[in-house]
Order: structure tokens, then C-alpha cells, then sequence
């Protein structure tokens, strides 16, 4: 049996190892300096826990590294440092929303200390969340990841390039993040010169529910690197970086408002666009 280790037990990365461990892999991770509720995500997904991120790297034959886009070469640097002997041959599969140079960066930190590395990029909510998320896949042993028994996801291998995964989340992600960036915007607004009845009148549901937008609210100290990353990547082909640094600088705000303190899980489905409004003005 595969083993897979994860670095990165939370919502996202709970979710994937959940959908691993429903196909009968082994999937181990450590909760060594991580939160109460990460605990608590990794026991609802059934993960096996051990004591540290050494005996992850150790025992893992595959390790899936889903950490928030600012964290992912630091993480690429501890994993780098906890090669072994037995190093050789294992994946390391950076599923992180990051620029192509930033996956190539971490790819070189991982390959000096003997892993092999493949790029991959996710696209959809947590598999425990809604079955059903893209995992796009690409460097010389993409199609082996891809060969995983994955379960409630969809693995897609985009080619043999590291960068090339990523390049497809920077692109997806700046549709489905810059909308709801717009949207939230517009809440704002309106319902500071006191129209937002009206506004959302005339916008119905096409670019989001409330609950997509609280849903977003709670990641948007994620979305702050993850813009940046956007920034960089198309920077990078020629195409100017001030849309997706300005994203940046609306989600650091929507950080600091008081809906963005609660966790993805726990936002109610019933919320009303006055209280989006209302949350994010405080």
C-alpha cells in the first residue's frame, strides 16, 4: 500500500487526505505545533497521527504538502530538511495555490535534498465539502499521483512541466477570486451609501450568494499571497501586476473585518447579503 503523508491537516488538507484514505490508502500526518481545530479536522477525516514531521517524511511514500500560499517554500525548506537515507524515490506533490516560479523554487529546494517533486494545483471546495475537486497534476511523475485511488476527486494531469499546474490555478483563480473580490467590494459600498436593497435587486445571484461570500471572507487572509502569487505569475508573461496586487490589498481589508474570524465550516448557510455587509463593515 502507498503511504501518504500530508503536511497540512486543515480544511483543505483534511478533505484530500480523507478522500485518499476512503480509496484504502494509508494517510498520515502530524499535528505536531498545529491548532486545536486542525486536531480536530485531521480526526474527523480518520487521518493517522504521528508524533512528528520526521516520522512523516520517513514513513510517507508520497507526501502531499497543502499549506496557506505564503507558507509553501517554507514548508518546502522543512521537508527538504528532513531527508534521509530513505529519501530517494519518494514524491513530494506541492498542491499549493502559487506563481509557477514559486512552485519552481520549491521544486529546487526539494530535488537538492532527493525527492522527487510534482506540481499541483486544486480547484473546487474540500472533497469533504463537495465531492468533486480538480487536482491538476504536472511534472515527470504527475501520472503516477495521479494514478492514486483518489475517491470524491478528480485527478488531471496537464503535462511533464513543473509550473505548468500551477499556471492553471493562477488563471482559475483569478476568475473565481477576482469575482468574489468585485462582488464583496460592491456589498460593501453599496450598503455604506445605503443601497444595497436595490444593488442586489439588480445583481440577483449571478456573481455569488452571501454564503459564498462569508465562505471567502474567512480564507481571505489566504487570498492575501495568493493574489500576490496571481501578481506574479502573470507579471511573468508580459501582463501588468496592479489588478491582482489591488485584489491583494481588498482581501488583506476583508482580513481584518470581523466576518473573517469565524472557520470555513462554520458558516451558516442562511446568512443574509445585510449581514455580509454588516460584518465586513465592522
Amino acid at each position: 500500500m502507498t503511504v501518504i503523508g500530508l503536511v497540512g491537516a486543515g480544511h483543505m488538507g483534511s478533505g484530500l487526505g480523507w478522500a485518499l484514505r476512503e480509496g484504502g490508502h494509508d494517510v498520515v500526518t502530524s499535528l505536531a505545533g498545529r491548532s486545536d481545530r486542525t486536531a480536530r479536522l485531521a480526526a474527523d477525516a480518520g487521518l493517522r497521527l504521528l508524533p512528528r514531521p520526521a516520522d512523516v517524511a520517513a514513513r510517507a511514500d508520497v507526501i502531499l504538502v497543502v499549506t496557506p500560499p505564503g507558507a509553501a517554500l517554507d514548508a518546502a525548506r522543512e521537508i527538504a530538511a528532513l531527508a534521509g537515507p530513505q529519501t530517494a524515490g519518494r514524491i513530494v506533490v506541492d498542491m499549493n495555490a502559487v506563481a509557477p516560479q514559486t512552485a519552481a523554487a520549491a521544486a529546487d529546494l526539494v530535488t537538492a535534498a532527493g525527492f522527487d517533486f510534482v506540481d499541483g494545483s486544486i480547484s473546487g471546495p474540500p472533497p469533504t465539502v463537495r465531492p468533486g475537486a480538480r487536482l491538476y497534476l504536472s511534472g515527470p511523475r504527475a501520472a503516477e499521483v495521479a494514478a492514486l485511488r483518489w475517491t470524491h476527486a478528480r485527478p488531471v494531469v496537464v503535462g511533464d512541466r513543473v509550473g505548468a499546474a500551477s499556471a492553471v490555478k493562477m488563471s482559475t483563480a483569478s476568475v473565481y477570486k477576482g469575482l468574489m473580490g468585485l462582488l464583496t467590494q460592491a456589498v460593501r459600498a453599496a450598503a455604506a451609501h445605503d443601497v444595497l436593497e436595490p444593488v442586489l435587486a439588480d445583481l440577483g445571484e449571478e456573481l455569488g450568494t452571501p454564503y459564498e461570500m462569508a465562505l471567502a471572507a474567512t480564507k481571505a487572509h489566504r487570498y492575501v499571497a495568493e493574489m500576490r502569487e496571481i501578481a506574479l505569475s502573470q507579471a511573468s508573461v508580459g501582463l501588468t501586476p496592479a489588478l491582482f496586487e489591488a485584489f491583494a490589498e481588498v482581501w488583506s481589508d476583508v482580513a481584518g473585518r470581523r466576518l473573517a474570524g469565524g472557520d470555513p465550516e462554520t458558516v451558516s448557510r442562511e446568512i443574509t447579503a445585510h449581514r455580509v455587509a454588516e460584518d465586513l463593515g465592522a
